[in-house]
């Protein structure tokens, strides 16, 4: 779908409907002036009286088709106190969803409905275009539509009053437009079957985007990988016949070569069988998107990119494929990380976190980072304890603490701290090694961060986000189908272009 945008005022609006967003208890006028030059019809149609306006809502009003916009699709967003960017977000997605549904190509957003709604309305903009934009959201690239899907809705305009549309309504727009196309490419990743999308394969399609969006890009193979000693990476991999891949993305802008930089790190298992310890099959085929924390960055990535932040941020994604092969990893192995540590492993189903290790390490010894922040689809434990709408964040940065919890939730991905609890250190001891990779079940998510922050120097701010649970919904949502999220990609973007 297209942003476009109309200027001029009413008499020259044109789309097959206008989105319309009413507060609980409010008529048409009170959400856009502009309705009373547009459709006067609306006000003597008995159907209106009849709109609540609830919170999601949705109801279609018709007009004379001969009119430049025939069609007003009402979308209530509940009372105006509890009015916010979510709301907005999500009512977007609804009201496109209803246009695709009864098979419109265009529509319009009125951009005064969105300066009554609050005075600060440049971020009600930014989520009404990103959520029209994911409310269409499918995956198609491996099958064709059927007969009851209707097309896209093909395009979107921001209509104003003015001759010429006010930088602050574009420069809001494209931003929506460019956040919302980053989770969209997430989402494909994490989305694509691991048969098709693999470490190399992945590699190949964060090079292509590093030309298209002009990001340096390097990719470990496994002889560099075994040079680099990243054994912990390596080990993985071993039990598939795809080699793991270390994929680094780096952008920066000119003037800021000797910065010290902000480092993504994702969690890019392309499939996760658990390995040796083998997961159930049931839901298995979900773990293609295991590697949903290496597509966020990756997506987030291309993002900072096209808009020329103004920082130097560089992308990691540890890539391998755990497989139960003749080589595999086996429970009581010892690895070494890539600083040269000892791991036993304990569980090969905790595989993620030993990509993630040597990633660190790795950056650390490679581009001296200001901070480090890792993303991963890592425990179950995670899940269990905050559900499927709420991502872990773990950190003792009291001030990145903050800008994660409320970057991420202005955008609509929220995370819970947990902590990273000190007396559970002891629990990572090995008889063998310098640390064991895993603890009780127990606080299973706080030992896999304790573990990662193992590997993390003192003088390095860090934190870990596990995306475990919120990466994949079961159920269709206003914001997504069933499938992959795209989770974390908006608050990376958002951490990059605010700083930490």
């Amino acid at each position: 779908m297209d942003i476009r945008f109309q200027g001029h005022g009413p008499a020259q609006w044109k789309a097959d409907a206008m989105l319309l967003f009413i507060c609980k208890g409010e008529d048409p006028a009170a959400a856009c002036k502009e309705i009373e030059e547009m459709a006067p019809w609306l006000f003597i149609a008995p159907a209106v009286r009849d709109f609540t306006a609830t919170s999601g809502a949705v109801a279609v009003f018709h007009g004379h088709p001969s009119l430049a916009v025939p069609r007003v699709v009402a979308v209530g967003l509940g009372e105006r106190s509890a009015v916010d960017a979510a709301a907005v977000r999500k009512a977007a997605a609804k009201a496109v969803e209803r246009c695709r549904e009864l098979g419109l190509v265009s529509a319009l957003i009125p951009v005064t409905m969105l300066q009554n709604l609050s005075a600060s309305f440049v971020p009600l903009l930014e989520e009404s275009v990103c959520g029209a934009l994911l409310g269409q959201y499918r995956y198609t690239a491996l099958r064709s539509l059927t007969a009851d899907e209707k097309p896209d809705v093909q395009w979107l305009a921001l209509a104003c009053n003015e001759e010429y549309v006010p930088d602050d309504v574009h420069k809001a727009a494209r931003k929506g437009e460019r956040d919302a196309r980053a989770v969209m490419r997430a989402r494909d990743l994490a989305n694509t079957p691991p048969n098709i999308l693999y470490p190399a394969a992945l590699a190949e399609q964060a090079c292509a985007w590093g030309r298209e969006f002009g990001l340096r890009t390097t990719v470990l193979d496994k002889a560099a990988l075994e040079e680099a000693g990243c054994h912990c990476l390596l080990a993985v991999g071993e039990g598939s016949a795809r080699e793991a891949r270390m994929i680094i993305l780096e952008h920066c802008p000119k003037g800021h070569e000797d910065d010290a930089p902000l480092v993504f790190i994702g969690k890019g298992i392309t499939f996760d069988t658990g390995g040796i310890c083998i997961k159930p099959p049931q839901n298995m085929h979900t773990m293609k998107s295991d590697m949903s924390g290496a597509a966020a960055v990756l997506a987030a990535m291309t993002a900072l990119a096209e808009e020329e932040c103004p920082r130097r941020v560089i992308g990691m994604l540890p890539c391998a494929e755990n497989m139960p092969g003749g080589k595999a990893m086996r429970p009581g192995d010892v690895v070494r990380a890539c600083n040269g540590k000892s791991v036993e492993i304990l569980n090969t189903d905790a595989e993620g976190r030993l990509a993630l290790c040597d990633a660190i390490a790795y950056a650390e010894k490679t581009f001296q980072p200001a901070v480090i922040v890792d993303i991963a689809t890592l425990t179950g434990a995670c899940m269990v304890a905050l559900g499927q709408e709420v991502a872990g964040l773990f950190t003792d940065d009291a001030a990145l603490a903050h800008a994660i919890l409320s970057r991420g939730a202005a955008v609509g991905e929220n995370f819970w701290q947990l902590p990273l609890w000190q007396g559970y250190e002891e629990n990572l001891k090995s008889d063998v090694a310098d640390i064991a990779h895993m603890g009780p079940r127990e606080g299973g998510a706080i030992h896999a961060a304790l573990f990662l922050k193992y590997f993390v120097e003192a003088t390095v701010r860090w934190a870990h986000l596990d995306i475990a649970g919120t990466d994949w919904v079961f159920k269709k949502t206003a914001l997504s189908p069933v499938g992959a999220v795209g989770y974390g990609t908006r608050t990376l973007i958002e951490l990059a272009r605010t700083g930490v």
